[in-house]
C-alpha cells in the first residue's frame, strides 16, 4: 500500500507473505523410503492416467487412443474368453476374450479424474464454509457447522449410493453425489485452522492495510489453513477411488463397454476361481492404488506435525 508521501507503509511489509510448502514437504519425503514407495505408485497412477486420459479425450475409443496400450481394449473374441495370463495376454483375458491390463489401464484416467475433481472441489466448497463459519463465528459458524453435522451424521457411502440413484446412476451423476457428500470435513478442517489464525498478528495486520477482500481471503486465511488438508487430501484421493470403485462393484456409474476398475472385479466373481485373474487383477489395481495414496498422506500428516524430522 502506497502512503500519500509514494512510499510504501511499513506496517505492509511486515506482512508475513503465505508460502506454498507442497514442494518443500516432497523435498523431505524423498528421504523417506516408505514415503518414496507410494511417491513411486502415485505418480506412476497420475502420470499414465494424464497421458492415457488426453489420448482418450482428443480420439474417443478409436485406434490412436489405445495406440499406448498392449491390445485393444474393446476387442471382442469368445475363442479367448477367460485365456489365462502368458506371455501375450499378461493378466489373462475375461469372458468376452478382452484383455484384462489393456481394460485396467484403459479404466485408469477415470478414477484419477473422478478423485482429483471430487477432493478439489470439496477443498474449495468445504474450504469456502468453513473459512466463513470461522472467521464469523457466532450465528454464521452455529448454522454451518449443524448444516456440516447433519451431513456427517449419515453414511457417506449410503448417501452417495442414494443420490447417485436419484441422479439416475449415471457417471455424471455419481461424479455430483461424492462431491455432495465429500465436503464437510474439509469444512470442519479450514473452520478449525481459521479459529487458529483469524487473530494472528499479520492476519490484523493485512486488515489495518485494507488489503482487497479476495487477497485477504484466499492469501491469508485459505493459504495459510492449507496444511493439514493436503495430508488428509492426499489420503482422500484414495478413499475416493475405492467409494467410486464400490459404486462401480454394485453396478452404478458407467456401463458396458467401457471398462471400470470396481466393474470389472464384480464381473469377475462369477468365474471363480477358474478365472481367478478376472476379478483378482482389478481388484489388486484398486488396492495398490488406495494404498499409494495412504502411504504418501499418513507420511506427510507426520510431516506437517512435526512427528518425523529429518
Amino acid at each position: 500500500m502506497i502512503d500519500e508521501t509514494g512510499h510504501r507503509n511499513k506496517n505492509e511489509s511486515n506482512i508475513p507473505k503465505p508460502t506454498n510448502r507442497f514442494v518443500e514437504y516432497l523435498k523431505i519425503m524423498t528421504k523417506d523410503k516408505t514415503a518414496i514407495v507410494g511417491l513411486v505408485i502415485v505418480v506412476a497412477f497420475l502420470g499414465w492416467s494424464t497421458v492415457q486420459g488426453i489420448l482418450e479425450m482428443l480420439f474417443g475409443t478409436s485406434g490412436l487412443a489405445v495406440a499406448l496400450l498392449p491390445h485393444n481394449p474393446f476387442n471382442y473374441n469368445l475363442v479367448i474368453g477367460l485365456h489365462a495370463p502368458d506371455r501375450t495376454y499378461l493378466l489373462g483375458t475375461n469372458a468376452n476374450g478382452e484383455d484384462i491390463l489393456s481394460r485396467m489401464l484403459y479404466a485408469m484416467p477415470r478414477d484419477a479424474f473422478i478423485s482429483l475433481a471430487v477432493v478439489l472441489s470439496a477443498i474449495l466448497f468445504g474450504g469456502l464454509l468453513g473459512i466463513i463459519a470461522g472467521y464469523r463465528g457466532k450465528y454464521t459458524d452455529e448454522v454451518i457447522m449443524r448444516f456440516t453435522d447433519a451431513f456427517l451424521s449419515l453414511p457417506a457411502l449410503i448417501l452417495v449410493l442414494a443420490l447417485s440413484v436419484l441422479f439416475n446412476e449415471t457417471l455424471d451423476g455419481v461424479i455430483l453425489a461424492l462431491i455432495i457428500v465429500w465436503w464437510p470435513i474439509y469444512a470442519r478442517f479450514f473452520r478449525a485452522q481459521t479459529l487458529k489464525i483469524k487473530n494472528m498478528d499479520y492476519v490484523q495486520a493485512s486488515k489495518l492495510n485494507n488489503v482487497s477482500f479476495l487477497k485477504f481471503f484466499f492469501s491469508y486465511l485459505f493459504v495459510n489453513s492449507i496444511d493439514p488438508v493436503i495430508a488428509y487430501a492426499a489420503l482422500d484421493f484414495g478413499n475416493v477411488i475405492l467409494t467410486y470403485s464400490t459404486l462401480a462393484f454394485l453396478g452404478i456409474g458407467l456401463e458396458p463397454p467401457i471398462p471400470e476398475l470396481g466393474s470389472m472385479a464384480a464381473n469377475g466373481v462369477g468365474t471363480l476361481p477358474t478365472g481367478w485373474w478376472y476379478a483378482v487383477f482389478p481388484g489388486l489395481a484398486i488396492l495398490i492404488i488406495v494404498i499409494g495414496f495412504v502411504l504418501v498422506g499418513d507420511r506427510m500428516q507426520d510431516i506437517i506435525s512435526n512427528r518425523i524430522n529429518y
